[in-house]
């Protein structure tokens, strides 16, 4: 995959699976988006333990996006962590990211919430579901406080 340019002063690399040492760099580029309520809060050992989970997109000063990915039980996939760093949105990393863990999921369902306006999901073939259609132990899991919708990409 050929590197893309990026506004501001991160410069996106490829994309790449992440590793249990970028843990520290997940958790950095998380944290905006946890403060602001767009992601939920995870550990550096949360981080650590599902690095595998993860794909990455290194930029010069630090991670400039990442995306995770989990198997469910049944084999649905849940699509989760998906931050780009401010600096780089609007210049396309986050369609590559998606699409590289669209490609990760191999055909298999990809459920996913977001407080967010859902566009990028919208234009990738998401399509917004009742909670109650989602895998029973996925949605239980979800925080009711902060009013996420669910979406389906099938």
């Amino acid at each position: 995959m050929s590197p893309l340019p990026m506004a501001g002063t991160l410069t996106a690399g490829a994309i790449r699976s992440a590793a249990g040492d970028d843990a520290r760099a997940l958790f950095a580029l998380s944290a905006p988006f946890v403060r602001s309520g767009a992601l939920r809060l995870r550990s550096l050992a949360d981080y650590r333990s599902a690095a595998a989970d993860f794909l990455v997109s290194p930029g010069a000063a630090g991670l400039a996006g990442c995306v995770a990915l989990r198997t469910l039980p049944g084999g649905a996939t849940a699509l989760y962590n998906f931050c780009v760093h401010r600096a780089g949105q609007g210049g396309g990393l986050g369609s590559e990211l998606l699409g590289a863990v669209l490609r990760r999921a191999d055909g298999r369902p990809v459920y996913t919430a977001t407080t967010g306006s859902a566009r990028l999901f919208l234009h990738h073939g998401f399509t917004e579901i009742p909670t109650r259609l989602a895998p029973p132990a996925w949605a239980a899991a979800l925080d009711p406080a902060r009013n996420s919708r669910v979406y389906l990409r099938t």
